[in-house]
């Protein structure tokens, strides 16, 4: 017998307390952080929601698994035991630890990019453009169409336009040091990539001499959702689809701290034997010895163990129905968001929840805001705060004002989610009274981790 509900498949062993604040004191808490979640004090939250990166629970095989820990400065065997457990999954010959995934990002972009090149992404993430923009290269994103149109249906939004990969590669030969897809792609909503579309973006790079990369930060996720709706795969494991997904990749980069299932680390796999050894030799000098990576070897134990726990059928059945569920809520009340909904996080569509608020007011950073003012919850803006400045000191809207609620894994239960969904609608009932927002000051790079801001309502200022 089937029954509808999906639990949590586990026990709580440990518990951590959360503070509940008044609406007062979290006006006064966000007016101290410049209106800028990221410059909380994580004790002012309820319910946290910034990000799923390394704020997931670790299970009790992970926590014996770090008593395990071989602290040799190399040749550790807990590097070894990570160094298996990832090529299992992974079949890439070089799996080179580091201590999360934007330092795989920066070696690996850091030994092949010069200024000109061209890095085409499914979409880059902040931290991935970042790392591109940084060696002066053009970070190029080309999803297909549907996955720039919020309320669109479509099994695979987050696929990368197969045309415009051919025509940039055709177009600039040289210039194209490597492709990447980020699974699933969170910039776009949390959005899986088919395998199909990853199997014909290998062929077409291959074609063309390209080495074809993985941001695999979300795998796991990417796999389920592979089982779930493209033909011919219901029946495989997520882990025979994991493999299948590697087998197409030169290498990849990955945040362990995601699909990890890990607080910290991440690695960069690669079969090319130079590239590999200039990478260490990358990784020697800013991270550490390549048995280690920046890692502790508790950590390397964690992650050993998570990788393969990331792949269980039951616990992705019910993470990807936990986001789900509040999805479900969300369409049902006609909030707007990105459908369907993503593996890892819920994202809000503030463009169309909050017309009054035009891209230069920024109303995904706003409506972040109304979230945490209105109930502690704390979420990221994915728009054009974060992504709408560029090296060059020019400002453009970002294509889409999406606020993300990214769910830590094995971390809040359903009535943790119940309550989320209270204040969602709570909010959508009340939303022509959240106002704008303007900058008061801004780093030049990643500028939404420390600027600071200020509503528009508190000044009268209308630009």
């Amino acid at each position: 017998m089937h029954f509808k509900t999906i639990i949590e498949p586990f026990r709580i062993k440990a518990v951590e307390p959360i503070r509940h604040t008044t609406e007062a004191e979290r006006q006064a808490a966000l007016a101290a952080a410049g209106y800028n979640l990221f410059l909380l004090k994580a004790e002012d939250v309820l319910i946290d929601l910034l990000t799923d990166s390394g704020t997931g629970a670790m299970s009790s095989r992970q926590w014996a698994g770090m008593m395990m820990g071989d602290e040799s400065y190399a040749g550790a065997t807990s590097f070894y035991r990570f160094e298996a457990a990832v090529r299992n999954i992974t079949a890439l010959k070089h799996i080179i630890p580091t201590h999360q995934g934007r330092a795989a990002e920066r070696i690996l972009f850091g030994s092949l990019l010069r200024p000109g090149d061209i890095v085409p992404n499914n979409t880059h993430f902040d931290t991935t453009r970042a790392n591109v923009e940084y060696r002066q290269a053009v970070a190029l994103d080309i999803p297909i169409a549907e996955g720039r149109e919020p309320a669109l249906l479509h099994p695979f939004k987050g696929n990368m336009d197969l045309a415009a990969l051919e025509k940039v590669l055709a177009e600039n030969p040289g210039r194209v040091p490597l492709v990447m897809i980020t699974i699933t792609n969170n910039s776009g909503g949390g959005q899986p990539v088919s395998m199909a579309n990853i199997r014909a973006a290998s062929q077409i790079c291959h074609q063309h001499g390209v080495p074809f990369f993985l941001d695999a930060c979300r795998f796991a996720e990417n796999a389920w959702f592979i089982r779930q709706r493209e033909d011919g795969y219901g029946d495989k494991t997520p882990l025979a689809i994991a493999q299948e997904m590697f087998s197409y990749a030169d290498g990849c980069t990955m945040s362990a701290k995601k699909d990890g299932m890990a607080n910290i680390g991440g690695f960069l796999a690669l079969n090319n034997d130079e590239l590999a050894q200039r990478c260490k030799n990358m990784l020697i000098l800013t991270e550490g010895f390549p048995t280690y990576g920046g890692l502790a070897g508790y950590d390397l134990e964690a992650i050993a163990v998570g990788i393969h726990e990331a792949l269980d059928e039951d616990y992705l059945r019910y993470r990807i129905r936990s986001v789900a569920y509040l999805g479900d809520i969300m369409i049902e009340n006609e909030v707007p968001m990105m459908r369907p909904p993503g593996g890892h996080a819920i994202y809000l569509d503030a463009k169309a929840m909050l017309p009054h608020i035009p891209p230069a007011q920024y109303p995904a950073w706003a409506l972040a805001n109304a979230l945490y003012l209105a109930g502690g919850i704390r979420g990221v803006e994915i728009g054009s705060i974060m992504f709408g400045h560029h090296p060059d000191g020019s400002e453009t809207p970002a294509g889409m004002e999406l606020v993300r609620l990214a769910f830590p894994r094995r971390t809040y239960t359903q009535s943790h989610v119940d309550y989320l969904a209270e204040v969602i609608l709570h909010v959508n009932q009340h939303k022509e009274a959240i106002p704008g927002y303007r900058i008061v000051w801004q780093a030049p790079v990643l500028r939404h981790f420390t600027v600071r801001m200020e509503p528009l309502a508190a000044t009268g200022s209308q630009t």
